[in-house]
């Protein structure tokens, strides 16, 4: 890959138990307005680390110049970024990837699967539904974590749910928590309403994805109807 920019850390935030929002300032880079698609992911890299693929956890924006991530505390390259100091330069690529096809939701019921740090990849999602709410039918995020402690961005399901996206959360290892939620894989929570004419946007491991989509499938929500962002 030689088409890399130099961009400059500007934030990190804790965002949940081993996940970190982490913001790249792209100012005054060819990057600015490079990407154009919910969904779409970038390569980034360190002197003597390997690079490593990150999807961008803000929508799009033309003239923007703030790129979010979060970092999963998990591998050398991830840890790395997260020592970093605000200031530090970091080498990013351009956007890669289809990201999430946008307008083939619209008109539908748009369903949203993530599983731990995939939330990076449909966040930008949600934004986008969020700012044209109308063109799109019910809209719902079936959103699962390890333990409560580990759903990222929690601060901001209340604003998702007023903006009319309905979220539903599960936790695969309650343990001693006092979790009151529900428990289990997203898969298993898709309730009884129809979906032979929704659309799918799915992100997380591959097990789950695949989980997902066979219990789609079942439901009568045909493999055309289901995307990934890769």
């Amino acid at each position: 890959m030689s088409d890399w920019h130099t961009a400059t850390v500007t934030a990190r935030t804790p965002s949940a138990d081993g996940l970190t929002d982490w913001v790249l300032d792209i100012a005054g880079t060819a990057l600015v307005g490079a990407h154009a698609h919910p969904g779409q992911y970038v390569h980034l890299r360190l002197p003597g680390q390997a690079a490593g693929m990150f999807a961008i956890a803000s929508p799009p924006a033309p003239s923007g110049t703030r790129w979010e991530f979060l970092l999963k505390d998990e591998g050398p390259l991830p840890a790395a970024l997260l020592h970093l100091p605000v200031g530090a330069r970091v080498e990013v690529s351009r956007p890669e990837g289809p990201g999430f096809p946008m307008e083939k939701a619209r008109g539908h019921d748009l369903l949203l699967f993530a599983s731990g740090s995939g939330i990076s990849a449909i966040r930008p999602v949600i934004a986008s539904v969020r700012q044209e709410r109308h063109a799109y039918g019910r809209v719902t995020l079936y959103f699962g974590a390890r333990t409560p402690r580990s759903f990222a961005y929690a601060h901001e399901m209340e604003q998702w749910q007023a903006g009319g996206v309905r979220v539903v959360c599960t936790v695969s290892q309650p343990g001693a928590s006092g979790w009151q939620g529900l428990t289990g894989y997203v898969q298993a929570h898709l309730g009884e309403e129809p979906l032979e004419h929704a659309v799918a946007f799915v992100c997380g491991p591959s097990d789950m994805v695949q989980d997902v989509m066979a219990q789609l499938r079942q439901r009568g929500v045909p493999q055309s109807a289901v995307f990934l962002n890769y």
